[in-house]
């Protein structure tokens, strides 16, 4: 699901909301969340998962053409972890999918 189609459903599910409305809604939230981890704190939405930020320590890599060692920086990257709840509820739905798909 890209972020528009996420607005096309907003705008479909509240028939009260105008798609500028919805895409109004998406971009506030994201850039609340954005914002959020930016600030390095932490999000978690019940039922869904959580957002975090994690520190990659700095470490040497390899430059693949020329073979030579490289330095690479320490960074801080979002990282997602979901929830049970959604855990559970992909994991039926794939065995629902596999079941539909080796019997039909």
């Amino acid at each position: 699901m890209t972020r528009s189609d996420l607005v096309e459903e907003l705008a479909a599910r509240f028939s009260q909301l105008t798609y500028r409305d919805a895409e109004f809604a998406v971009k506030t939230l994201l850039d609340a969340m954005g914002d959020t981890l930016v600030r390095g704190n932490r999000i978690e939405i019940r039922g869904f998962g959580s957002f975090s930020v994690n520190r990659r320590p700095p470490r040497m890599g390899r430059n693949p053409r020329s073979g030579e060692s490289v330095s690479i920086p320490e960074k801080r990257v979002p990282h997602f972890k979901p929830g049970k709840a959604l855990r559970e509820a992909v994991d039926a739905r794939t065995d629902e999918l596999l079941k539909v798909t080796l019997i039909g």
